[in-house]
């Protein structure tokens, strides 16, 4: 039997000491879709992405991905079964050029990780491959450039390139248009577009517009609680969450409405 969600949560729960971030969080991702988890600042959004991540254990409540729990799993493990997930600030190797970069990556993938001293020629094998990558996310003039000399949504665009080298079958998008400017924000959302193809995306994104023209399914979180669910223009519509976004993104929509 096929299973309709590649991931899902049920009763997801997060305590710090009595202040309870993230409330009883039932998700649910369907394979396939682009499906965006937004909220005010605060909303706990990241963490949530953290529990199913295994950076943080949860407080009470189980995770699954396809249909069996990994509530207990490993970082490391979950990523082996196809669960990757990229960063809200930039995790590239800013020394390293873009194509080392994915080379790296592209290691890890085949578990002869962080072998930093190896040979240079031994790792040829890996370019073609690398230089694949690179010129699926638009940086194959790049390649050769140091990361730190790179603008930043090149930057943002190696990282889903160093994301893709781990084959992953869903990519967890933590803010992937985050301080970017106009022309970033439509290269980066054309690329999610692009690699999203026989994947399944989920992503943390405060930008609305990138949601809107992205998203499949949209879950709306406040105060560490799903306040509605649904399509783009089901949550826009929704009063709670009209007022959840006050003085932020939907009243400047209201504004220029």
């Amino acid at each position: 039997m096929t299973q309709e969600f590649i991931l899902e949560t049920r009763g997801l729960t997060k305590e710090f000491r009595g202040f309870t971030a993230v409330d009883d969080v039932n998700l649910k991702v369907q394979e396939g879709h682009i499906h965006a988890l937004i909220g005010p600042n605060g909303a706990g959004k990241t963490t949530v992405f953290n529990l199913l991540t295994k950076f943080l254990p949860p407080t009470r409540g189980e995770i699954l991905y396809r249909g069996k729990p990994i509530t207990r799993m490993k970082a490391n493990e979950i990523a082996r079964l196809g669960l990757v997930r990229s960063f809200q600030i930039s995790a590239v190797f800013g020394h390293m050029t873009a194509l080392e970069n994915v080379r790296v990556a592209l290691q890890r993938k085949l578990g002869t990780s962080f072998h930093f001293w190896k040979s240079e020629r031994s790792l040829d094998h890996l370019n073609d491959r690398a230089m694949e990558l690179l010129d699926e996310v638009g940086l194959a003039e790049y390649a050769d450039v140091l990361t730190v000399e790179m603008p930043y949504g090149r930057k943002r665009a190696l990282e889903v390139a160093t994301t893709l080298a781990l084959e992953p079958t869903m990519m967890l998008l933590d803010e992937p248009t985050q301080g970017m400017g106009a022309e970033d924000v439509d290269r980066i959302v054309e690329l999610i577009r692009r690699v999203s193809a026989g994947r399944t995306v989920l992503m943390v994104e405060h930008n609305l517009s990138v949601v809107s023209r992205l998203c499949d399914r949209i879950t709306v979180l406040a105060r560490g609680a799903v306040l509605a669910e649904g399509d783009y223009q089901e949550v826009s519509r929704n009063p709670q969450v009209r007022e959840a976004y006050m003085g932020s993104e939907a009243a400047a929509e209201e504004a220029s409405a």
